[in-house]
């Protein structure tokens, strides 16, 4: 399967209407520039906002505008970063874990209604499996698989070795494929949002 090319409106249609049977919602925008406006349009001022390392995201614009400061936004990414004490970071990185809107990508979406999120570390985890009420993903449309076994096959045979080219240039090692949910549903008693908006571009890997 060739895992760069653009889903059909069919195939993202379908993706949509799935991801509603397990309490996602699904947001269609033509263009990176419209995901960054949908971004802006679905954060209220005055929210308390995490992100996790995404390319798509800084594609779309999302992290410069972050770093602008002209939002109205608590960037709780920002605090964590300009802290110098190591304990003082620990504390914060903490309290992030409540912020009220988490941001970032996934590696692979599956038609079906599910999708998957990989990492190293693990740090964005708690955000997204429990602990911030309000989820945003930003994908791009090639990211649209039949099905989850094709979504974990995305993930190993084609993200993966991308990711590990990206981190030898930037850290100077490889990555890790240490930790993955598998994101099948979202407990509606639960009171969480989570939105998954698909840009008809291809973006991050």
């Amino acid at each position: 399967m060739q895992y760069d090319r653009l889903a059909s409106n069919e195939s993202i249609n379908s993706t949509v209407a799935n991801l509603a049977e397990h309490n996602i919602e699904g947001i269609v925008v033509d263009t990176k520039e419209a995901a960054l406006a949908k971004v802006k349009e679905l954060i209220p001022a005055g929210s308390s906002v995490m992100n996790g390392a995404s390319v798509t995201l800084e594609q779309i614009g999302f992290i410069d505008y972050l770093k602008s400061g002209g939002h109205g936004w608590d960037n709780l990414h920002e605090a964590i970063v300009k802290e110098t004490d190591p304990s003082v970071q620990g504390t914060l990185r903490q309290q992030a874990l409540h912020s009220s809107y988490y941001l970032g990508s996934i590696h692979a979406l599956s038609e079906t209604g599910e999708f998957i999120v990989a990492s190293n570390t693990g740090s964005q985890l708690p955000h997204i499996v429990f602990t911030s009420s309000n989820l945003i993903f930003v994908v791009g449309s090639q990211k649209i698989v039949s099905n989850l076994v094709e979504a974990i096959k995305r993930l190993e045979e084609y993200v993966v070795p991308l990711e590990n080219k990206q981190s030898m240039v930037k850290w100077g090692g490889p990555t890790q494929l240490n930790k993955i949910v598998i994101f099948k549903g979202e407990n509606p008693h639960m009171g969480r949002k989570v939105r998954v908006i698909i840009v008809k571009e291809s973006l991050g890997f």
